[in-house]
């Protein structure tokens, strides 16, 4: 067995209900679901966040996590879906993996699961996104 939960999985040594396998993802149902049909999407490959995960890979990784959405709408009759992801802080197996959750109206959800807050002013949100932005041309 590997030390990886969701590798695991991937590898066929851990028993789950799969939704998805196929060369790029495996998709299956979490053991403590928000609501029956709340699937995780992994990539086949070992990587523990969203940038360790090749830039050649986030575009078929996301369109097979684009396609598990819809079919967990439809699947569960859902109004919509909730997809989200931690990197490394809350992240309980330190592995890549989307929640696709079903959500309707009234579901008992509320929104995010964090309280929310603002800027302190103009300023700091000018200069957050500055920051940002300065991140991002360092990196192209």
């Amino acid at each position: 067995m590997t030390t990886c939960v969701f590798c695991s999985i991937v590898a066929g040594e851990s028993a789950s209900h799969l939704v998805l396998d196929d060369d790029t993802v495996v998709a299956f149902l979490d053991r403590r679901p928000l609501f029956p049909g709340h699937v995780l999407v992994v990539p086949r490959t070992h990587v523990e966040t969203l940038t360790d995960l090749p830039e050649d890979e986030v575009g078929p990784f996301f369109a097979r996590v684009r396609r598990v959405a819809g079919a967990v709408e439809r699947g569960m009759e859902a109004a919509g879906s909730f997809v989200a992801l931690n990197n490394r802080v809350s992240q309980s197996v330190p592995h890549l993996h989307v929640h696709v959750v079903p959500r309707n109206r009234k579901d008992g959800l509320r929104g995010f699961f964090w309280p929310r807050g603002h800027y302190a002013d103009e300023e700091q949100a000018r200069d957050v996104a500055a920051r940002l932005r300065a991140e991002l041309a360092d990196r192209s």
